[in-house]
């Protein structure tokens, strides 16, 4: 079988057991996998990429997106919002949706991310108007070529009952659990390697039943995949839990079965003393995502007591009516300034930050077999031209994150280029960002 060759790179952060660092190191690539690193190396190669000048980090790996929400970033009356009146303003929006706005913006939504470096994405997607399906954004993830995650959400508590969404949005709770089968079934690989698996993933406490989020565990554990859910986003998410079921986030997810090293949770910007224990004991995981914390003014994660206490955490974009933003590399260095401010300069270095992004959000979703540069690894690889002015200068591959760039030159995902050159190699994004003007245009006029 023809492989392929990365050659000459300036340095491999493997992000690897060992965490090593080799300096002009060859890859050899064979059916989507890693078989050798080092330097010198040979091969019948069908392709050869030259890495001179450049770093090679593994692929980055995005915990926590709503790629729908391509279709409505800057939106007016929802820019300077906390979480809750953000929300409020872009529901009836969203109401809108199809299928096709589905498609488009998650096909918007992920060549963002890979040109960011992203290999491996998870999705959020808890509204289905009009039609729309989770196939969509499955869909969308093959024909950009991304190892996908996505999870099929849900509301069912609406404004009628206390919850937040208008209850336009909701859905049936037993053909939430039904359609989490039915997708589950035809899309999920459990398999090492796979390109696709599938999550359950209720939006959230203040959206959900409390017999739905049990349930959710319940099957998800059943069906052998992951559950996703938002946990102690801000002080009115914590207030509402506090209220409503008359304990914390962290004990109201623990008591209903959504802790375990089967469940990440997005946010956790609250999360106390004892709700971080509880995590690390329980092998919980955390979409840590920064910039959106920033955005909707919900405060700094407590990523660093969680990292020391020894809960995984994992980097989340959020989504982009949020962030606004889809780059992971850019949310990876703003996860390691917030913790300076928050901690010192010495509670998270360049290198950390990286590890975050790479095997830390890998090993969030369940996937050791990505998120490193190792052989018998997944061959996700982004390779990183620091030739350019934002590196000008640098001594260390430190630079990749304190200084630049964060667009990368070229992606492999299981070993086919995603990205070459800086451009996105598998479809037309001209054609695709065209057709979301479009569709964002119409939304606006119909708002």
């Amino acid at each position: 079988m023809p492989e392929t060759l990365i050659r000459n790179a300036d340095l491999v952060v493997t992000m690897d057991d060992a965490r090593r660092e080799l300096t002009g190191a060859d890859i050899v690539i064979r059916d989507g996998i890693i078989v050798e690193l080092g330097a010198g190396l040979t091969a019948e190669a069908r392709a050869v990429i030259d890495a001179g000048g450049c770093v090679v980090t593994p692929g980055l790996v995005n915990t926590h997106h709503h790629l729908f929400q391509t279709l409505t970033r800057a939106v007016p009356g929802a820019q300077d919002a906390l979480l809750f009146g953000w929300l409020k303003t872009l529901y009836p929006i969203w109401a809108r949706f199809g299928p096709e706005e589905m498609r488009v913006s998650a096909l918007v939504g992920l060549a963002e991310l890979a040109l960011s470096g992203c290999s491996l994405s998870s999705d959020h997607l808890y509204l289905f108007p009009n039609g729309a399906r989770l196939d969509d954004t499955i869909e969308a993830a093959g024909e950009i070529g991304m190892r996908f995650h996505p999870t099929r959400g849900a509301m069912s508590i609406g404004q009628s009952a206390g919850g937040l969404p208008p209850d336009a949005l909701l859905e049936d709770e037993a053909a939430i659990l039904d359609d989490c089968i039915r997708v589950i079934d035809r899309y999920h690989d459990a398999g090492e390697g796979a390109m696709c698996r599938v999550g359950v993933a209720p939006c959230s406490p203040f959206s959900v039943s409390r017999e739905l989020m049990r349930d959710a565990a319940v099957l998800a554990r059943d069906k052998g995949v992951m559950m996703h859910t938002h946990l102690a986003e801000n002080d009115e998410d914590v207030a509402y839990s506090l209220a409503t079921f008359g304990c914390r986030p962290g004990q109201y997810a623990q008591d209903l079965g959504c802790t375990g090293t089967d469940v990440w949770h997005a946010h956790c910007v609250k999360l106390d003393a004892p709700e971080i224990a509880l995590f690390a004991r329980t092998g919980t995981g955390v979409a840590h995502c920064p910039c959106s914390n920033c955005r909707l003014g919900s405060g700094i994660a407590p990523v660093h007591a969680m990292r020391q206490a020894g809960v995984r955490v994992g980097l989340g974009v959020d989504g982009s009516a949020c962030n606004d933003s889809g780059n992971i590399a850019a949310e990876a260095r703003q996860a390691m300034l917030l913790q300076r401010v928050a901690q010192g300069a010495g509670a998270m270095s360049a290198r950390a930050a990286l590890e975050i992004a790479t095997r830390g959000g890998a090993d969030v979703l369940g996937r050791p077999d990505c998120g490193r540069i190792a052989p018998g690894k997944r061959a996700d690889i982004a390779i990183w031209d620091m030739r350019g002015i934002e590196s000008a200068g640098s001594w260390d591959a430190g630079a990749l994150l304190l200084a630049g760039p964060t667009r990368v030159r070229d992606l492999l995902v299981e070993g086919r280029q995603v990205v070459r050159d800086g451009q996105l190699a598998t479809l037309s994004l001209g054609e695709v960002l065209g057709r979301q003007r479009i569709m964002a245009a119409a939304l606006a006029d119909a708002d």
